[in-house]
């Protein structure tokens, strides 16, 4: 799973990250609650590693901004010496999927990141829909307008990914890790596949749905998504 943990106390984060990356978990980090919530809504990541007491945010509001403003579904573990019932509850309601208090064994944390996974998968639709194109992933069938795109695995695999985060940017980066891990092909391997998925996507059509974003990444947007872009 790509982790991301919000935590300001660099002790604690430092822990958790080494942790989860002998798991052979990826791991990015924020030291507070303004850059947690840029990280958390420019690249997808499996789950969220979220303190409470943040600064410039704290991590109630930030998921609220998650869920509410950013529509992310993004699992989310809350941390916190914070251990009452009224803090619990707020955070469930904020928008947690979970709630841990410290001190906690990392065993029990990488445990509940394990079930957080598994109540996400039964919610991952099969059949995904952005404007006029659907991808059906039982049967790896994307169409737009009726026309049926003939694209390759791994083209069809970032199409997903693109139309999950619809109409957020998903970075190169995350794309790249998605598809090979931590040691892509040659220098630019993301080229010919974003090049078949442009090709297939929007080449027929007036309105271009695939926006390349300069020096972030890729979106896929319906023609009233688009904002201009």
């Amino acid at each position: 799973m790509r982790i991301l943990i919000v935590e300001d106390n660099s002790d604690i984060a430092a822990n958790i990250g080494d942790y989860l990356e002998l798991l052979g978990h990826a791991v990015d980090y924020a030291s507070d609650g303004v850059m947690g919530l840029r990280l958390a809504t420019e690249n997808a990541f499996d789950s969220i590693i979220l303190d409470i007491n943040l600064p410039r945010m704290d991590g109630f509001e930030l998921c609220r901004k998650l869920r509410e403003e950013h529509q992310l579904e993004t699992p989310v573990l809350m941390l916190s010496a914070r251990g009452s019932l009224a803090d619990k509850v707020t955070g469930f309601q904020m928008g947690a999927w979970d709630y841990l208090v410290k001190p906690f064994e990392m065993k029990e944390l990488s445990m509940r990141l394990d079930a957080l996974k598994l109540r996400l998968e039964p919610n991952r639709s099969r059949n995904i829909v952005v404007g006029d194109l659907s991808l059906n992933l039982d049967e790896w069938r994307a169409t737009r307008s009726g026309k049926e795109l003939s694209l390759h695995r791994a083209s069809q695999r970032v199409l997903e990914m693109l139309m999950r985060a619809s109409p957020n940017v998903v970075s190169r980066q995350d794309i790249e890790f998605s598809l090979w891990g931590d040691h892509p092909p040659g220098s630019d391997p993301l080229r010919s596949h974003m090049y078949e998925l442009r090709r297939e996507l929007d080449k027929p059509f007036e309105f271009k749905m695939l926006k390349t974003v300069r020096g972030v990444g890729f979106a896929i947007r319906a023609e009233e998504d688009s904002h201009g872009n």
